[in-house]
């Protein structure tokens, strides 16, 4: 049972929490009906996005087996046979899609069927294109928070669109900065003959400068102070420190992949959760009280 788990990827379900990231902040989190689309939006992604990541360990089997991290994977350790895997993934894509017409609609559905073209687009050739496949890992972001923002009828803020636009570039950058410098003794990506440290170390730092610039302007904006009032002003200074306190993990001993990043740093940890527990009070204080 195990190794299906690790097959799943379930510490990676965290990226999927960006389908409640339009929910959250609209003051409409404990409304119970757009909370349970939220939820099934969630689950939906949380099947597709394992039932990819499937396919693309089948795809990379030979080359990860060369991986001094990737090996593990349960294919490329050979755990588990492709038939079983390409059988797992097929269930799971079908469910999310089964899941997701019935509860979400047929519409909802669209979200899920781009995020599908584009990864298997990506895993089978658009991979090996620079800065394109920066692209779509960003744009699969996108789609979880237009996704989530779609089944539950709220309007995303261009700020918060923007943000997480710019955020996305600094995590995707910033991994492939750390393929980058960890390449000497492994067999590693194609793409990453195209860039070099610079270039990724200049291009990450503009896009984080970039999105503490929009999270800033989002927690200004009228729309948003005329909802939450100002009190969202004081979320800016510890947004500075969670980003700083990433960039020195980031830029220690570790492999760049986001998810890694954070579950392996306490105070990172610690830093992200107090976080969400001010904006909770911010937003949610009154309506409590």
């Amino acid at each position: 049972m195990s190794v299906f788990l690790k097959l799943l990827r379930i510490p990676h379900y965290i990226k999927n929490l960006l389908c409640f990231a339009a929910l959250a902040p609209s003051g409409q989190l404990l409304n119970g009906t757009k909370l349970m689309s939220a939820f099934i939006a969630f689950l939906c992604f949380c099947a597709l996005s394992s039932a990819i990541y499937i396919f693309n360990d089948i795809k990379d089997k030979e080359n990860d087996k060369f991986h001094s991290v990737k090996c593990l994977r349960p294919i490329a350790a050979g755990q588990i046979s492709i038939r079983t895997a390409l059988l797992t993934g097929f269930i799971l894509l079908l469910l999310s899609g089964v899941v997701n017409y019935f509860f979400l609609g047929s519409m909802a559905g669209l979200f899920l069927a781009a995020y599908l073209v584009l990864n298997l687009a990506y895993t089978f050739k658009l991979k090996e294109l620079p800065l394109v496949d920066v692209a779509i890992l960003v744009s699969g972001f996108l789609l979880r928070l237009g996704y989530g923002a779609f089944v539950t009828d709220i309007k995303v803020s261009k700020w918060l669109y923007l943000t997480l636009f710019a955020l996305m570039f600094y995590f995707a950058l910033g991994k492939r900065r750390n393929e980058l410098a960890r390449r000497k003794d492994e067999r590693t990506r194609k793409v990453l003959k195209a860039y070099s440290l610079e270039f990724c170390s200049r291009n990450m730092y503009m896009c984080l400068t970039l999105a503490n610039t929009f999270y800033a302007l989002w927690c200004v904006d009228k729309d948003i102070t005329a909802l939450h009032g100002e009190c969202l002003l004081f979320s800016i200074p510890l947004v500075l420190l969670i980003s700083m306190r990433y960039s020195m993990v980031i830029e220690g001993d570790s492999d760049g992949d986001p998810v890694e990043v954070l579950l392996k740093d306490k105070i990172l940890c610690a830093l992200c959760l107090f976080y969400a527990l001010l904006m909770f009070f911010f937003v949610y204080g009154k309506k409590l009280l």
